[in-house]
């Protein structure tokens, strides 16, 4: 099975400048944790990503008022990718080798294409493999902060 059979298609991003209140705003929305960081509308490369752990570890944690804070000053620009074509048993790889629940789909440019998180291995994998990539990536991060 390949990544674009079971990747959320098209998920909301935003860029650099954009205010976290309005990021964590699109995470209701979608109800989605984790929001893909693009260069522009124009021009979709994956520049960083950010989690709601993200804004409230590097945020809200640290007394900033999201309401005046840039997404630039708490997303991760360390970001693993994973294209359409790849095998989903190379993605669960990727998941546990860098302790990330979500990852994001590029094309050969880099441009967001889509998105991959545990609850799609959920529920389109069979359960053997779900168990596998929750309790690695589970155990691994287990009171730490991960990084992704």
């Amino acid at each position: 099975m390949q990544v674009k059979e079971i990747m959320t298609k098209s998920p909301a991003c935003c860029t650099p400048d954009t205010p976290v209140q309005q990021v964590a705003q699109e995470m209701v929305k979608h109800d989605c944790g984790c929001i893909p960081i693009i260069e522009s509308d124009a021009r979709p490369k994956v520049i960083g990503i950010v989690t709601d752990r993200d804004i409230v570890l590097r945020s809200v944690a640290k007394g900033e008022n999201p309401q005046f804070l840039l997404v630039a000053a708490c997303m991760s620009t360390h970001v693993v990718t994973i294209t359409p074509e790849m095998d989903v048993e190379r993605c669960c790889q990727l998941m546990e080798q860098h302790q990330i629940r979500r990852i994001p789909v590029v094309d050969t440019l880099g441009f967001c294409r889509g998105i991959v998180s545990q609850a799609d291995i959920a529920e389109k994998c069979e359960a053997e493999k779900t168990a596998e990539v929750v309790r690695d990536i589970s155990h691994h991060t287990h009171g730490q902060v991960a990084h992704v």
